[in-house]
């Protein structure tokens, strides 16, 4: 099992997502929101912050995981 990436930015994470159709639809403060399309809508909300705590991190991809229906480990692997 790889271990989560411990530098991810919010930014940089959010161009990872980029590939699961993951797209910007707004912004408040340092929260960026996005929005995919794929397999049926699905919002996300990202933290701005440099890095993205590991509890966070793993929040998030927890949630996008289970709306792919895939395993968190297989969606790590994908994008980093």
């Amino acid at each position: 099992m790889t271990k989560l990436p411990r530098n991810v930015s919010g930014k940089s994470l959010v161009i990872k997502l980029k590939k699961l159709g993951y797209k910007p639809t707004r912004q408040v403060g340092s929260h960026i929101r996005l929005t995919t399309e794929q397999n049926g809508l699905h919002h996300i909300t990202i933290p701005d912050h440099s890095p993205i705590k590991i509890g966070t991190l793993s929040d998030v991809l927890n949630d996008i995981a289970g709306h792919f229906k895939i395993s968190k480990q297989e969606l790590v692997n994908r994008l980093f």
